[in-house]
């Protein structure tokens, strides 16, 4: 396994003109895996079928839906963490605060599980251009 990327060249943020130009590495995505592509990868490690394990897939994301807007961090063992977050405008006045017109945006953030990033750590990389 290889991690592809290619090179780009960027200007330094915030200065006119550009600045001096550099080449940076960016990842180049090599498709993306479905549910169903998922699920069958999965069967080639399980005695399940193919439709519990779809089953157990679906019933996961609801069940992380759930949590997550119920303000739960969800901990995925070696796949990581899921957790929520808000970002709002400030008032002087804590009464001041009205969710609706304050809050800005809510997001969910991953941190991945040690075995995600070991596994990264040690893929090679294939430039692309």
């Amino acid at each position: 396994m290889s991690i592809k990327y290619k090179l780009t060249q960027k200007g330094e943020p915030g200065v006119t003109g550009g600045g001096t130009k550099k080449w940076y590495a960016s990842v180049v995505t090599d498709g993306e895996m479905s549910v169903d592509d998922l699920v069958k990868a999965i069967e080639k490690f399980s005695a399940l079928s193919e439709a519990d394990i779809k089953g157990v897939i679906v019933a996961l994301e609801n069940v992380v839906q759930d949590a997550l807007a119920d303000s739960k961090i969800v901990r995925l063992e070696k796949l990581g963490t899921l957790y929520p977050r808000i970002s709002s405008e400030g008032v002087n006045n804590k009464q001041d605060f009205i969710a609706k017109s304050h809050i800005r945006g809510i997001k969910v953030l991953y941190k991945p599980g040690n075995r995600i990033v070991n596994a990264m750590k040690n893929a090679g990389f294939e430039r692309r251009e």
